[in-house]
């Protein structure tokens, strides 16, 4: 399955209680900030209570929160006219030049 893909099918399941452009946009940024914080608490959880070793059963726990990461990540984009494929390859493509340049390590949006 490719991001594009992925986008269109998951927008299926997107169901917001208004049509109001601003309510959507806040809905998903804050779903996407709640389900980051979920895997965040995850890995907190498993390296104090695992030392960092991760089992199966987490690791699939963590599958399905990251899951939601992207789900609410590309319906962001879609909300946005933006094609999650679009934004995978320019991401790649800023990275690779960052690399490039010896900047992938540095500070800053632009470097």
């Amino acid at each position: 399955m490719d991001f594009d893909e992925y986008q269109e099918l998951a927008a299926r399941t997107g169901f917001y209680n208004q049509d109001n452009r601003e309510y959507i946009l806040m809905y998903l940024c804050m779903g996407l900030a709640g389900e980051s914080g979920e895997v965040i608490e995850k890995i907190k959880k498993i390296i104090r209570n695992d030392k960092g070793v991760i089992s199966d059963e987490k690791r699939e726990l963590l599958k399905k929160e990251i899951g939601d990461v992207l789900w609410y990540s590309s319906q962001l984009a879609r909300a946005l006219d933006l094609s999650f494929g679009e934004i995978a390859t320019t991401n790649i493509t800023k990275l690779a030049d960052r690399t490039a340049r010896g900047v992938i390590k540095s500070e800053g949006d632009t470097r």
